[in-house]
This record gives C-alpha cells, sequence and structure tokens, in this order.
C-alpha cells in the first residue's frame, strides 16, 4: 500500500515489507547500525530478518541491542560509540517508539561529547547526521514520521525531547505482521498514544484542516478497532488499521505537535523508582488534563467525542480507558502526592500548544494531584 503524507519521511506500508529494509537502506550506507530492546526482537526472528535483508543487500551489520522502554542517555552514548568504532554510516531503529527514538538520537548525536548536550534542545540540520530508517514494531508512537527523540538523561533526572528535521526517518517500513506478537497491555498502551495524538491534533493551537482530517480518520480507526485489540484480536485487519492509525497520529504529531498531557507524561521519568510505559502515562494523566482543558476548546472536543461514538467528551475517553484496562490513576502505579514536586521540576518543552491559556505551575500541580483520582 502506498501512503502520502505531508513529511519528508518515504512510508512504505504493508505485510512483508520487514524484508524490503535491505534494498530501502542500500541507497542510504554500507554498513547499518541496528538499534533495538534487549530480547523481543531476537525472540521473533525480526532481528534475524531484518539482518539477512541488509546483507543481501551488501550492507553490513552491527547491532546494538540495549535500549530499555525510555531510553537512557548512557545508552545512547554507549550506541554512538559503537557506531563510530565499526564505521556505520546509517542507523536502522527496529522495535517500538523507545528503539526508534534511540536510533534517532544517535543518529544526530555523533559529533556531541555526550547525548545530554542534546536533550531539551532543536537542532539546526548537520552534514553529521546519520540517516535513519525506522521499522515500528508496535502500532502507537509514530516516531517512525516524527522529527523528535525522547531521551532520559540519566544524570540530571531529565527526560525530554530532541527535535530538528535531521531526526525525520529517511524511510519508514511499516510492516503490520511485526505487532502480531504484543502482548495486549503493550498493545492497548501504544494504542492509547496513537489516540492522545489524534485527540492532543486536533484540539492544538497549531491543529489544521489537514491534521483534524486526519485526527477523525485515526479516532474512527481507533475507536472501531481498539475493542478488538482489548479482546486479544491479531486479524491481519485489525493489525492494518492500527498500524494506518499510528502512522497518521505520528504525522499528526510531526505537523500539528502535543499539548499539555505529552508534556506532563515526560515529567513523570524524573521519578527515577517508577519506570511508565509512555501510552499508560498519558491514560493516567488523560482524564484529568481533560477536566481542566475541555472549557476552553468546547467545539473540538465535541467533535473528538463525535467521533468517538459520543456526546461527552469525558465519557468517551473514560469509556477508552475502560476498554482498554487502562482506568487508573497515579496511586496505581505508587506513585504519591510527594512525587508532584518533582513532576513539575521535570516539566520542559512548549506549552503553548494547548488549548489552555496561560498554563502555569499552580494549573500543573492541580492537574497531577487530580490524577491521583482513579477516573
Amino acid at each position: 500500500m502506498r501512503l502520502e503524507f505531508p513529511v519528508p519521511t518515504h512510508v512504505v506500508f504493508g505485510s512483508g515489507t520487514l524484508d524490503q529494509v535491505g534494498a530501502l537502506s542500500a541507497q542510504w550506507g554500507g554498513h547499518a547500525l541496528i538499534v533495538c530492546g534487549r530480547t523481543a526482537m531476537r525472540r521473533y526472528g525480526f532481528l534475524d530478518r531484518a539482518a539477512d535483508s541488509l546483507r543481501r543487500a551488501g550492507l553490513s551489520v552491527t547491532v546494538f541491542d540495549k535500549i530499555s522502554a525510555n531510553p537512557r542517555s548512557d545508552e545512547i552514548d554507549e550506541a554512538v560509540a559503537l557506531a563510530k568504532s565499526r564505521s556505520c554510516d546509517v542507523v536502522i531503529g527496529l522495535g517500538g517508539g523507545s528503539a526508534i527514538d534511540a536510533a534517532k538520537a544517535v543518529a544526530v548525536a555523533g559529533s556531541y561529547d555526550t547525548v545530554r548536550d542534546l536533550i531539551g534542545e532543536t537542532l539546526a540540520a548537520s552534514p553529521s547526521a546519520l540517516p535513519v530508517i525506522a521499522v515500528p514494531t508496535t502500532a502507537g508512537s509514530g516516531s517512525e514520521v516524527t522529527k523528535g527523540a525522547i531521551v532520559t538523561d540519566v544524570v540530571r533526572g531529565f527526560k525530554s525531547g530532541i527535535r530538528g528535521d535531521d531526526i525525520f526517518p529517511k524511510v519508514a517500513i511499516v510492516d503490520p505482521d511485526l505487532t502480531a506478537p504484543l502482548p495486549v497491555a503493550v498493545a492497548v498502551e501504544t494504542a492509547f498514544d496513537a489516540l492522545a495524538h489524534a485527540i492532543e491534533g486536533y484540539v492544538a493551537a497549531r491543529a489544521t484542516d489537514e491534521s483534524r482530517s486526519h485526527a477523525r480518520h485515526a479516532i474512527a480507526l481507533i475507536r472501531d478497532h481498539l475493542p478488538l485489540v482489548a479482546a486479544g484480536s491479531t486479524s491481519p485487519q485489525t493489525r492494518e488499521a492500527m498500524a494506518h492509525a499510528a502512522l497518521l497520529g505520528g504525522v499528526n504529531v510531526a505537523c500539528a505537535s502535543t499539548c499539555l498531557p505529552h508534556r506532563l507524561q515526560q515529567a513523570m521519568g524524573a521519578v527515577r523508582r517508577i519506570d511508565v510505559p509512555h501510552g499508560r502515562g498519558l491514560a493516567l494523566l488523560y482524564p484529568a488534563w481533560l477536566r481542566t482543558v475541555q472549557p476552553h476548546a468546547k467545539d473540538g472536543f465535541a467533535d473528538v467525542a463525535e467521533a468517538l461514538g459520543h456526546h461527552d467528551i469525558h465519557q468517551a475517553v473514560s469509556g477508552v480507558l475502560d476498554t482498554a484496562g487502562l482506568a487508573t490513576g497515579l496511586e496505581g502505579w505508587g506513585f504519591t502526592s510527594r512525587d508532584i514536586d518533582t513532576f513539575v521540576d521535570g516539566i520542559s518543552g512548549n506549552l503553548d500548544n494547548d488549548p489552555t491559556p496561560d498554563i502555569d505551575t499552580d494549573l500543573i500541580r492541580h492537574i497531577y494531584a487530580d490524577s491521583f483520582r482513579t477516573p
């Protein structure tokens, strides 16, 4: 399937497209660094398939398989050192959003002492940046078509984005077959991330007619297929629909960016004793954010609720959370009210894209405090 989007990334979508990674990478380099997590890509055979495809296309292959669920600066620095030592000239991100974000960070960090110098920054174009080929194995983050990479600075305890046009992958290979082995818990968490991208791309200050169109399409796909995902369906139709929704959400991130929930969730990474998956973290915060923001974007949220099959946005999102098994508050993950100060100190990024005017520390504290209440 050929899909056209307003991003510079060339998207290849369809069953079996993982096996094209070699041919699609060959024009970008001769020695590939595959960046992935520690176990799943080997267990499911995806790493071997990707490496075999690359070698058949004439590329040498080096593997870095130490990426955590929330990529860490020390992991990125180690991967950069490996890429330099092996003269790698193209980076393959194979896995969920974390692996792809890590690959994008590796690609731009080679001329710096440490990737920590880049976290929270928007980068100018650089000839030293390596090309990235993104191969997502989850349906949610949309990182395969965005110009950001979220990384945790393990020295400062600070989680934020590295952004810049060099971070856009050159190619995104979206093979819905790769999501078949996902545990249901991971599938619904990543699906909520895709839904959040759609909702925020609809109501954001930077939203456009095009982002709203993408959002409506993504919301409809998620509305119809998330219940099947939550019930354990791995049918080809469900996998393709969710992969398509994730892509649409990623395009919205690239074009309209995100709203306050993404800033709030990233800041939760400053509490080091608890490592919450990104989609799950958004789900913890969304009801409280909606209670705060809905009066400032009534028409937009009414449209979103209607697209989800409801008249009320709070009921609509609550229904999604219930269906997905994500309806809990911050206390359900072991957070306490004492963590709010740490959250607030970790806030970074642009807050002006949210519909809520005059966002200040008091409002941020209120949303976090309200998120301890079970939806």
